[in-house]
């Protein structure tokens, strides 16, 4: 893994958060996009070498429906930058972690990603990403 990628969180209302993280951070944000295959409208904010996602769900069989249902908004997941997500799939099943996507998917921001499950993370959704 080269670095954290971006940190994600989920929020009701992407107007609202959009406005309330342009006045936190005093910039707006670079780039939105709708994810229809996850039910999810994304925003992503660059802080220096970092990135904030805000998701928001687009239905509610959407994972970010679910999530702010069970847990209400804030920290959704951390996303690690990788060079080879198939390696990395790879060598992490062979440690032991559960890989929710065994095959890469497309993500927002010109990605594949692949998800590891909370449970083997300290109750963090880990998202790996990978530039197309």
């Amino acid at each position: 893994m080269k670095k954290i990628e971006h940190t994600g969180i989920a929020v009701r209302n992407m107007e609202a958060s959009n406005a309330l993280y342009t006045k936190l951070l005093g910039i707006a944000p670079y780039k939105t996009e709708t994810v229809e295959s996850e039910g999810v409208k994304t925003s992503f904010f660059r802080v220096g070498e970092n990135k904030i996602e805000l998701l928001e769900a687009t239905n509610t069989d959407s994972p970010i429906y679910k999530f702010i249902e069970k847990r209400g908004e804030g920290i959704h997941h951390i996303a690690f930058d990788v060079e080879d997500i198939e390696a990395e799939i790879r060598r992490l099943k062979n440690e032991g972690f559960t890989v929710l996507n065994d095959i890469p998917k497309r993500g927002a921001d010109n990605k594949i990603v692949a998800f590891l499950h909370p449970k083997d993370t300290n109750g963090v959704l880990i998202e790996l990403c990978q530039d197309i």
